[in-house]
């Protein structure tokens, strides 16, 4: 009984471990995109359109591959206007970061929504304020961004991904402390009871 214990507790402590590995990387490149907002606005516009791109050329494979001829036609067309739109996306980077802020914008209200339900449904855990913490700073920032768009996109996008990333790494941190110190608490409780 005491062995399964261990080995339980021992597997929280790794998950945790990786988890505020996780946490502390989130904190680092959310202080460097806070430092070079413009330069990380361009790289997250230029990263998402080489995705962009990436898929529409999945979209050609795969369409090479449809058995179907209509299939194949659809598919193709598909790869070619994602290329298409990833191309144009890449020579034209300020038209797409002021986008990429716009559904920014979007994405932080819908995850602070989500992490709202999320702390709902966990208010009675310890360590939920950390996520209803997390909520309360993406919706602000969703609405920060709304609030002064498309004049600070060239700032906006860099800085509130920094502060949401640093943020969603301190509520990462501060869970995986909280998980190691309720499993240690479960642990030596479970241990006393073993012996």
């Amino acid at each position: 009984m005491a062995i399964s214990v261990l080995s339980s507790a021992e597997r929280v402590r790794q998950a945790s471990g990786w988890s505020m590995i996780w946490g502390l990387a989130l904190v680092v490149f959310g202080m460097l995109a806070i430092s070079s907002p413009g330069i990380a606005a361009v790289a997250v516009s230029v990263f998402i359109s080489w995705m962009i791109v990436f898929a529409g050329v999945v979209h050609l494979v795969l369409a090479f591959h449809a058995h179907r001829t209509k299939a194949m036609i659809w598919k193709a067309l598909i790869g070619v206007a994602y290329i298409g739109f990833g191309i144009y996306l890449l020579s034209h980077p300020l038209l797409s970061v002021a986008s990429l802020t716009l559904l920014l914008a979007t994405l932080f209200l819908v995850e602070g929504v989500l992490d709202i339900m999320v702390w709902w449904k966990l208010r009675g855990a310890e360590g939920a304020n950390w996520v209803l913490m997390d909520a309360i700073v993406t919706l602000v920032l969703g609405g920060l961004i709304y609030a002064h768009w498309p004049s600070s996109s060239m700032w906006a996008i860099g800085t509130l991904v920094g502060v949401s990333m640093i943020m969603s790494g301190l509520s990462r941190i501060g869970l995986s402390f909280t998980s190691r110190r309720v499993k240690r608490q479960s642990g030596t409780a479970a241990f006393a009871k073993a012996a």
